[in-house]
């Protein structure tokens, strides 16, 4: 039987921008879930609207008036994921914070399942201004999330107070989304721990202070 549900939200809603409750919420994760499973299988340029509503249970109607496209779908995907992004780190060193942030990209990215879809929305944000933004709000979101690991190690002495904690971040993860889509080269252990040795190499030597 399909799932059903009353929206508040008007046609012209901008997707996921109201969380909603109770069985629209059941709504949201079935089409969610849906979406994930076409991206994986698929990529984004197969995602098609009815097939997610058939495979989520969900009125077309629904899916259509809610999500109003596939580039609306991954939207609100990414959204979901940044909810559901497990929290930082707090090993008590810098280095042990940041293994920790590299070995969860790693193992997201190496995730047969996940993987495919960090790679399909990826190729959706390269050519639609939409998905690129959606998925830099992600990424900002992850960053945001674990910026306290440098701030706290700062107020360690670790480093410098003036260090810039979103590039220092970004320096681990860099070189593992190079090699996961531009190179498309095998992700290793041993590429998680070189990310990591340049990235604290460089925030040592001062590489993203501030100048405050």
């Amino acid at each position: 039987m399909e799932l059903e549900t009353h929206l508040s939200e008007s046609q012209s809603a901008v997707p996921g921008t109201v969380r909603p409750g109770g069985r629209t919420a059941k709504v949201r994760a079935a089409v969610l879930e849906a979406t994930e499973d076409a991206l994986a299988a698929a990529g984004f340029h197969t995602l098609n609207m009815d097939q997610v509503a058939a495979a989520a249970g969900v009125g077309k109607t629904t899916v259509y008036r809610r999500w109003g496209s596939p580039v609306g779908l991954v939207t609100d995907l990414l959204r979901d994921m940044a909810d559901r992004s497990l929290p930082a780190a707090d090993t008590g060193t810098l280095e042990g914070d940041l293994r920790a942030n590299a070995a969860l990209v790693l193992k997201t990215l190496t995730d047969p399942r996940m993987g495919a879809v960090f790679r399909a929305v990826i190729a959706a944000a390269a050519c639609d201004e939409e998905c690129a933004a959606a998925l830099h709000g992600f990424y900002r979101a992850r960053l945001t999330e674990w910026a306290p690991v440098v701030d706290r190690a700062a107020e360690r002495g670790e480093l410098d107070p003036g260090t810039d904690a979103l590039e220092v971040l970004r320096a681990v993860s860099a070189p593992l989304y190079y090699r996961f889509m531009i190179s498309r080269e095998p992700l290793t252990e041993a590429d998680a721990r070189r990310a990591v040795d340049a990235a604290l190499a460089a925030t040592r030597a001062g590489a993203y202070a501030t100048g405050d």
